[in-house]
């Protein structure tokens, strides 16, 4: 596979407001760790190898352990692994990230009520939606992981 386009040197403009919707997300309530999750479980379920490549090693900068990375794509079958917190945006990434398929349930929706005020629901859709987008650009152009 050969890279295709680069969207920075051929869109700056475009590029710098994705680059200003991430610089955002960074400097939510959300903590860095629930955001690495987050950006990894998006990625794993778009199939985005350039951006699981880049987060699962940021996560793990951050102190993110071996094991949850290794179990995030089966965390729903995990008890003790990923806190009620983490469970909630963790149905929130699936529940967005597959929006084709149902969206963000009510049931979903109405946990995150119960753990987060509206500003911080906003950040984590928020997040969610920018890696979303950074995965379409990454695959659309076939980033790849560097060896």
């Amino acid at each position: 596979m050969s890279n295709r386009v680069n969207i920075a040197r051929t869109e700056p403009e475009a590029y710098k407001v994705l680059m200003g919707v991430s610089g955002y997300t960074e400097a939510t309530k959300v903590p860095k760790q629930y955001r690495e999750l987050i950006k990894i479980r998006t990625s794993q379920i778009n199939g985005c190898a350039f951006c699981i490549d880049m987060h699962t090693k940021d996560a793990r900068k951050n102190g993110e352990t071996e094991q949850r990375i290794y179990l995030l794509n089966a965390w729903r079958e995990t008890e003790n692994i990923f806190n009620e917190e983490e469970r909630c945006i963790l149905a929130m990434t699936e529940e967005i990230t597959l929006i084709s398929q149902h969206g963000l349930s009510n049931e979903t929706y109405e946990q995150a009520s119960k753990l987060f005020d509206e500003q911080y629901i906003a950040q984590v859709i928020m997040t969610i939606v920018a890696i979303n987008s950074w995965n379409r650009v990454a695959i659309s152009t076939r980033l790849q992981p560097a060896k």
